[in-house]
């Protein structure tokens, strides 16, 4: 029979570790910010701090610790994520991106809001987060953009995004793009090939 050890009669308890602060994610020492971040996931109520601290970290590690803690903080989390993607950083702007499209039931709400964005490039980020949707979800919420974006980077966005899991129900709204952007060089080409996909599937 294995032996259990067992600490003696009045043996002190083992020092337990403090509880991390949301200041810690401040801490001039990135092991401290780390384990901050790692403490904090998926805590209520952490999801500002952790975007705070997402926003101002340079250490890798402890970036893509925040990223973890953010997507372990489901809808709260997604919605700090989504506010990064105006950062000037193209590389956090892409890892917030691709933490997004982990969670995609978590930024379904936000997606409508993100793909009406007053900014093209936060219009353009959200088709790429629009991706991982269901098939049915992403051509819903593409077909809706294309019926009425300016952008025609935005556009060639979402029909590269159709060209991969759209359905037949976005046609109607790729024909009314192909007319809106005809005298272009390169969609009304794209557009033709996802139209002749759709038909066929």
């Amino acid at each position: 029979m294995p032996l259990v050890r067992r600490d003696p009669p009045g043996a002190p308890a083992a020092p337990s570790r403090p509880e991390a602060s949301p200041a810690d994610l401040r801490a001039p020492e990135p092991e401290r910010r780390l384990s901050a971040a790692q403490a904090l996931a998926g805590r209520p109520g952490a999801a500002a701090a952790l975007g705070a601290a997402l926003g101002a970290e340079t250490a890798p590690r402890v970036r893509e610790a925040l990223l973890c803690a953010l997507i372990a903080c489901g809808e709260e989390g997604a919605a700090s994520l989504a506010a990064h993607l105006r950062a000037e950083e193209p590389a956090l702007r892409n890892a917030c991106v691709e933490a997004l499209q982990d969670m995609p039931s978590c930024v379904l709400p936000l997606l409508p809001g993100l793909l009406a964005d007053p900014d093209p490039d936060v219009r353009l980020l959200a088709t790429e987060v629009a991706r991982t949707q269901p098939p049915e979800i992403a051509t819903a919420l593409l077909a809706r953009l294309l019926e009425r974006e300016a952008h025609p980077n935005v556009c060639g966005a979402a029909v590269e995004v159709l060209a991969e899991s759209g359905t037949p129900d976005a046609a109607p709204a790729l024909r009314i793009a192909r007319a809106r952007f005809s005298a272009l060089p390169f969609l009304p080409g794209a557009i033709d090939t996802v139209l002749a996909r759709l038909a066929a599937s």
